[in-house]
């Protein structure tokens, strides 16, 4: 099965060579299923010629805000009208997430609250779900059609499910040792302190990334249960 990853941005220079970009970290949390990938960079103006280029959708996560005015943000949402109209399975990542809600009525704001980083445990369906989150933005407002599946007391709407889609906030593709570095790189002068050092604690502990791809992964084979992988294997964090 043919995935289209729609790149929004890019990782931190300073650890794609390490790291990997957005693509490969859905590559590799999705690996268990098989299946095959195509990328779009449309932040810098390349869509898919059509929405069944592709048998299914996943959009990354960016260091834009959605209410932003940028070039590629109205073709983008477009694109998500249509695929969903068309009944394209859809997957959206916290800015993923967003725009697939705004693109659909919703609203994105700015949380007063400030920032969520690092390890965060939602309610999803019921059930106790730890994942690594990055953002400031959230969708305040579903989209009508969309059911909220996954809650947080800082993050009211952290999942939702569409009839041929599914988007969540946090970030099942970012491993640990990924938001190490974001900690070292991007939270410094812009986190609060006190959050930063949250983070810090929290890393090495088991976090629920392959239930969440298991979620992705269902959606991308038309609702049909993906077998159990069991838990993703974090690689080991970075020494001091």
């Amino acid at each position: 099965m043919l995935i289209g990853i729609l790149q929004t941005g890019q990782s931190p220079e300073t650890l794609r060579a390490d790291m990997g970009d957005y693509p490969d970290m859905f590559v590799q949390l999705l690996a268990p299923w098989g299946f095959t990938f195509r990328t779009y960079r449309v932040e810098t103006g390349q869509f898919p010629e059509d929405v069944h280029s592709c048998e299914g959708w996943l959009i990354t996560g960016s260091r834009h805000g959605v209410y932003e005015d940028h070039a590629f943000l109205p073709p983008l949402e477009a694109f998500i009208r249509r695929a969903m109209a068309a009944g394209v399975p859809m997957v959206g990542v916290c800015f993923g997430h967003q725009i697939m809600a705004q693109a659909l009525g919703g609203r994105v704001e700015r949380f007063s609250g400030g920032w969520a980083v690092g390890a965060q445990t939602y309610e999803f369906d019921g059930r106790p779900v730890r994942l690594n989150a990055w953002h400031r933005d959230q969708v305040t407002t579903p989209p009508p059609g969309a059911e909220t599946v996954a809650t947080h007391p800082f993050c009211a709407h952290a999942a939702l499910r569409y009839p041929a889609g599914f988007s969540v906030q946090a970030h099942p593709e970012f491993r640990d040792a990924f938001v190490a570095g974001l900690l070292e790189t991007r939270a410094p002068g812009v986190v609060p302190a006190p959050l930063i050092d949250q983070a810090r604690a929290a890393l090495g502990q088991p976090n629920d990334a392959a239930f969440v791809a298991g979620e992705i992964a269902r959606v991308f084979l038309g609702g049909r249960a993906p077998a159990d992988t069991g838990p993703l294997q974090q690689p080991p964090l970075p020494q001091d």
